[in-house]
C-alpha cells in the first residue's frame, strides 16, 4: 500500500511531467484579446474640410445645383423642350456627383482608397460642371417661354456656374502644387541614387 509521502511524490512529478509537456508544445494557449473588426473605425466628419475653400465652395454647389433643378422640374409645359430637358439632366447630374465628393471627402473615405487621385478626380467634376452648367444655362437663355420658373432657373444657372468657375480655378492650382511637390521629390530621389552610385564607384574603382 501506497503512504502519504509516495502519493505527494507521484503527483509532484505528474505535475512536473505536464509542465514540460506543455512547455515543449508547439500549440501554446494565447492571452492576446480578440478585437472585433470595425469597418467604420476611420470614419469622422472632417470640420477643417467643412471651414475650407473647397468645402464651402462645393456646398454652395449642392444647394444652388438643387435649386435650379427644383425651378426646371416645376415647368410643366414647355414647347421645344429641349433646353428644360438638357438643363434638368445637369442640373442633378452635378447635384449628385458634387454631393458625393462633398460626402467622401467631409468624412475622410477618400482616405479608404488611397490609390485613386482625389485631386485629379475633383478638377474633372468641376471643369465639367462648370463647362455643362455654362452651355446648358445659355441654351435655356435662348429657348425659353419668359416663364418664372424658366427665369429663376437660368439666374441660378449661371451663378452656380460662377462658383464651379472659382472651384475650377483653385482646384488646377492644387494639382499642379501636388504635381510639382511630386516631381520635385522623384528628382530628389534620383539624385540621392546617383549620389550613391558615384560613391560607390568612387570607393571601389574596379567597378569603373
Amino acid at each position: 500500500m501506497r503512504t502519504t509521502e509516495d502519493a505527494e511524490g507521484f503527483d509532484g512529478e505528474a505535475s512536473n511531467t505536464s509542465m514540460i509537456s506543455g512547455a515543449s508544445s508547439p500549440y501554446q494557449p494565447t492571452t492576446e484579446p480578440v478585437h472585433a473588426r470595425n469597418v467604420l473605425g476611420g470614419i469622422r466628419c472632417d470640420m477643417e474640410y467643412v471651414k475650407s475653400y473647397f468645402g464651402i465652395l462645393k456646398m454652395v454647389e449642392v444647394v444652388l445645383s438643387l435649386i435650379g433643378f427644383i425651378c426646371i422640374e416645376t415647368i410643366m409645359l414647355c414647347s421645344p423642350c429641349g433646353g428644360v430637358y438638357f438643363f434638368e439632366f445637369v442640373s442633378c447630374s452635378a447635384f449628385v456627383v458634387t454631393g458625393v465628393l462633398l460626402l467622401i471627402f467631409t468624412l475622410n473615405l477618400h482616405t479608404k482608397v488611397p490609390h485613386v487621385n482625389w485631386s485629379l478626380t475633383d478638377l474633372v467634376n468641376t471643369a465639367a460642371s462648370t463647362f455643362f452648367f455654362f452651355l446648358s444655362s445659355l441654351v435655356l437663355a435662348c429657348i425659353n417661354h419668359n416663364t418664372g420658373a424658366e427665369i429663376a432657373a437660368l439666374i441660378f444657372g449661371f451663378l452656380v456656374t460662377g462658383v464651379y468657375g472659382v472651384n475650377t480655378f483653385l482646384a488646377v492650382r492644387r494639382w499642379r502644387r501636388g504635381n510639382g511637390c511630386q516631381g520635385t521629390a522623384q528628382t530628389s530621389e534620383y539624385m540621392r541614387a546617383r549620389t550613391a552610385s558615384r560613391g560607390e564607384m568612387e570607393a571601389r574603382p574596379e567597378l569603373a
